[in-house]
């Protein structure tokens, strides 16, 4: 299958390029800030609203430059996500990100793209990417709309709880097959939501700590 091996990855510290209007309205240059980059270079004559939304509102983070692609654009970018109705044009940007080692995707033009952008459902530091491959990216949306469901924003607070609890219990459990097991015994994914949508953190920490503590060379 084309796009086979999921990854995620690290963005900060690298440049990223968009460009192309229409991924500036699918809201690629979001994304890649969502995912961390600490640079996103946008290259498009438009729209005009969206461009200055994105400058307002991300400052520092992004450059905006309002006019056709060049191939300097690319230059010491780690990722470019870009968009044009253009066959043509569609393949010199893979060309030139290529020439340059820059994973590139260029939108609905598979030959023109290293790597697939997923559909993805972001709570805070957990994050859910579906991928059809390219297939059907209707089914990957309609599959997000599901998890957004399931997986609501309490899931930022659930997630902060279990990386606090973590780090506080990992000197008491050092054998990682233990921890493992404990984890998978201790934590109840029907109460953490309930409990997080409550407000009741506090005790989602405490119910944790006491299962993996007590669990300990049992």
């Amino acid at each position: 299958m084309p796009f086979g091996y999921p990854v995620f990855l690290e963005l900060g510290g690298h440049t990223c390029v968009v460009i192309g209007e229409t991924a500036v309205r699918e809201r690629k240059v979001e994304g890649l800030l969502a995912g961390g980059a600490s640079l996103v270079r946008v290259v498009a004559e438009g729209p005009s609203s969206r461009l200055e939304e994105i400058e307002r509102e991300n400052g520092q983070r992004v450059r905006v430059a309002r006019r056709a692609w060049q191939p300097e654009d690319l230059d010491g970018a780690l990722l470019c996500v870009a968009s044009s109705a253009d066959a043509v044009t569609r393949s010199a940007i893979a060309r030139e990100a290529r020439r340059r080692r820059v994973l590139v995707n260029v939108m609905d033009d598979i030959e023109n793209c290293d790597w697939a952008a997923p559909s993805i459902v972001r709570r805070g530091d957990l994050v859910l990417a579906i991928s059809t491959g390219g297939a059907s990216p209707a089914l990957a949306r309609m599959i997000r709309i599901e998890l957004e469901d399931r997986f609501g924003t309490e899931w930022s607070d659930v997630l902060g709880v279990l990386k606090e609890i973590r780090q506080e219990t990992l000197s008491q459990l050092p054998d990682l097959r233990e921890r493992s097991r404990l984890w998978s015994e201790a934590l109840d994914l029907e109460e953490a939501t309930e409990l997080a949508r409550e407000g009741r953190l506090a005790e989602l920490r405490d119910r944790l700590r006491s299962r993996l503590t007590l669990g300990v060379g049992s």
